[in-house]
């Protein structure tokens, strides 16, 4: 069992930036393929990124891309989300999730997931 917790999140104006982290417990985190998820109310959990077991591989949604970046440090047991040139549409719920069963892009491959951030980008 893994157990994540997000932090980073908060309120920024348009073109800023947040990096956001997300923490796991454990002594198997460098096994788990890790993704980043978000949420607005009314909406389905939508793909942000992934990355792979050794962060090798990285994986986004066209809406990020370019403007997110994943990383990890296996070391330290922990996935960021660097979030650059912010826009208001980029407001929801952060959350991070570990170990997917096949498809990365796809919430319900996986098995474990943090509470969740809220980043709110203002206007």
């Amino acid at each position: 069992q893994v157990q994540l917790v997000e932090s980073g999140g908060g309120l920024v104006q348009a073109g800023g930036s947040l990096r956001l982290s997300c923490a796991a417990s454990g002594r198997t985190f460098s096994s788990y393929v890790m993704g980043w998820f978000r949420q607005t109310p009314g909406k389905e959990r939508e793909f942000v990124g992934a990355i792979s077991r050794s962060g090798g591989s990285t994986y986004y949604a066209d809406s990020v891309k370019g403007r997110f970046t994943i990383s990890r440090d296996n070391a330290k047991n922990t996935v960021y989300l660097q979030m650059n040139s912010l826009k208001p549409e980029d407001t929801a719920v952060y959350y991070c999730a570990a170990d997917p069963a096949s498809r990365w892009n796809i919430p319900n491959e996986y098995n474990h997931w943090g509470q969740g951030t809220q980043v709110t980008v203002s206007s």
